[in-house]
């Protein structure tokens, strides 16, 4: 059985009991005194955990929860916030963020604003910095293969890096001291906030070039002086090395002095130890390319020299074995006269020949001669008759032939038949008329008899029975 002091605490109504003072919370209230509560308990305090569940949205603000071993707390950072990082968060960093704890009635939590983050300590940088490694060199970043051999002798170079600082200066003095070329510099923050788009940015921008007030690049040098891990953390950006891996023009990392190492390092074309570096392996040495080339013009004028005086060595050894002239010619001479007097011996008899023949020719052409042949071929000509026969027949069947097609012809002519009584109606046009309904629509009509033709005009009434009409004489005409 139930409790009687059960039955006494409970009831139906909510009511006031003897000595209750205090009216009872709305949800809302009591959610507005506890988030109250917590920020001003809580303004302003640094959390150290490991990022878990990372997520930018479209907004621009970014939400996430910080972890331990014990406990995991939500946070929010928005897109001002966000937009201030010096890194790229990612899950299984681990942080100190900035900022302070509020709640979120809507779902009874609390969270972390954070104002501020930084990464806990260069292990966590460390770590950060391995892992986006492994990520871009499984997407082919880093390939070898990938890699562009340097132009010999750029005529422009572009220099993305702090127009004010030492690095500008090295890199100039080095190209001025080797191979003066022209060289455009895109300044650019070289670290802290906003350095990373920058860099990016101007990379890009070098790769776009498509000429105008300044020329397009053949090479261009990233370049920076030396400084710790944070200091040259813009260079390890991802929007940096994939801007230098994108880059249609070879790139040449200088960034730090030659124990930093960066991941721009490992996408560019060509990592260079220092800028001064970067600068000398962008242009040869003029005065060392002067001298080549002066060496080389030495060496060809001696090769020239020396081709020409063994040639004549040859040509002089090769003439001594030589005969002389007068000894190679003399049987060319002597057949030569042999075939000349043969020549003349040849024409002679030639001509003796052909005048023999033309005396035989004009003997066969005398009058008498063409006269005899003339009359004897015209007696054979007079002899030829022609037999009449050979006309006659063909001329025979042509006759036949034409006599047929003209009885058929006559077959067929549609005015045979009207010299055996019969007649003809026409139109006005001269059109055949075969019906009596064409013939009523007409009126006016037309009898071609054999002899001639006469004018009609239609008077009859409607259609007939078929039997009345087979007994009864034809419609009256009345001759015009």
């Amino acid at each position: 059985m139930p409790d009687p002091q059960e039955l006494e605490n409970s009831a139906l109504l909510a009511d006031s009991g003897p000595g209750d003072n205090s009216a009872p919370f709305s949800v809302t209230e009591l959610s507005g005194r506890l988030k109250r509560h917590v920020e001003d308990g809580f303004g302003h305090v640094r959390v150290r955990g490991e990022i878990s569940g990372w997520k930018r949205v479209a907004s621009g603000h970014c939400y996430m929860a910080l972890k331990d071993d014990g406990a995991a707390l939500d946070g929010v950072m928005w897109k001002m916030s966000a937009a201030r990082l010096a890194f790229a968060p990612a899950d299984g960093v681990e942080v100190v963020a900035t900022g302070k704890l509020t709640t979120y009635p809507g779902r009874s939590k609390y969270q972390i604003i954070i104002d501020r983050m930084e990464l806990a300590g260069e292990g966590a940088m460390l770590a950060l910095l391995e892992k986006l490694k492994a990520k871009l060199a499984g997407e082919g970043l880093f390939d070898a293969n990938r890699k562009r051999p340097l132009p010999y002798l750029p005529r422009v170079i572009g220099v993305v890096t702090s127009p004010t600082g030492a690095v500008i200066r090295d890199i100039l003095h080095r190209l001025a001291d080797r191979f003066p070329v022209q060289v455009v510099v895109w300044p650019v923050l070289v670290q802290g906030n906003g350095a990373a788009e920058q860099v990016a940015r101007a990379v890009r921008g070098f790769s776009d070039m498509a000429g105008g007030p300044a020329p397009r690049p053949d090479l261009v040098i990233v370049a920076r002086g030396g400084g710790s891990v944070e200091d040259l953390w813009s260079f390890n950006d991802e929007a940096v090395v994939r801007a230098v891996a994108a880059c249609t023009i070879p790139v040449i990392s200088a960034v730090g002095h030659e124990t930093d190492t960066t991941l721009c390092d490992f996408a560019a074309d060509v990592r260079a130890p220092t800028p001064t570096a970067a600068a000398e392996m962008a242009v040869p040495v003029r005065r060392e390319l002067l001298a080549n080339v002066e060496a080389l013009a030495t060496r060809s004028l001696r090769i020239v020299h020396r081709y020409r005086e063994r040639g004549g060595e040859r040509l002089a050894a090769v003439a001594v074995r030589m005969p002389d002239a007068e000894t190679l010619l003399a049987s060319q001479r002597q057949r030569t006269d042999d075939l000349g007097e043969r020549l003349r011996r040849g024409l002679a008899k030639s001509l003796a020949d052909a005048r023999g023949d033309l005396a035989h020719a004009s003997g066969a052409l005398r009058p008498p001669l063409l006269a005899a042949r003339l009359a004897k071929s015209g007696a054979q000509l007079r002899a030829v008759r022609l037999d009449p026969r050979l006309v006659a027949r063909p001329l025979a069947d042509a006759r036949d032939r034409i006599d047929r097609l003209w009885r058929i012809a006559d077959s067929l002519n549609p005015d045979a038949v009207l010299k055996r009584g019969y007649a003809r109606v026409e139109n006005r046009t001269g059109a055949s008329v075969t019906t009596t309904g064409v013939a009523r629509r007409e009126g006016a009509l037309a009898l071609v008899f054999a002899d001639g033709r006469i004018d009609v005009h239609v008077d009859g009434g409607g259609p007939r029975p078929a039997a009345r009409a087979a007994r009864t004489a034809p419609e009256q005409a009345s001759f015009l």
